[in-house]
């Protein structure tokens, strides 16, 4: 089941403070970055935040669930109507979360 539009626009919404906030589509689901670092996935309408420390420790007890099968499992956000929470959460990973690969260019 692909994630609707009307969730990630619930989603940008509540993250509207934080400048830098962008999102690509990926087969029905949605990546959304973080000052140009991947910080989380919306699929089948939930929110998967990469574990990293700092959303480990903010979100303790949060379980881990697969964005799509096969997929590395990341932390499940159950607070998506607490917009404070949410932005909170997505400062305090952004030190932690890695920098975007560089593409390399086609060779001849």
């Amino acid at each position: 089941m692909a994630s609707s539009k009307e969730y990630l626009q619930f989603l940008l919404d509540q993250l509207s403070d934080l400048k830098e906030i962008t999102y690509r589509m990926m087969m029905g689901e949605y990546i959304l970055y973080y000052r140009g670092k991947i910080a989380a996935y919306v699929c089948d309408d939930r929110l998967l935040v990469k574990p990293v420390p700092a959303a480990r420790e903010i979100l303790p007890h949060a379980p881990m669930e697969a964005p799509y099968p096969g997929a590395k499992e990341m932390l499940l956000v159950e607070e998506v109507d607490d917009r404070s929470f949410l932005q909170h959460l997505l400062v305090q990973m952004e030190p932690q979360l890695p920098e975007q690969k560089k593409k390399k260019a086609k060779g001849k």
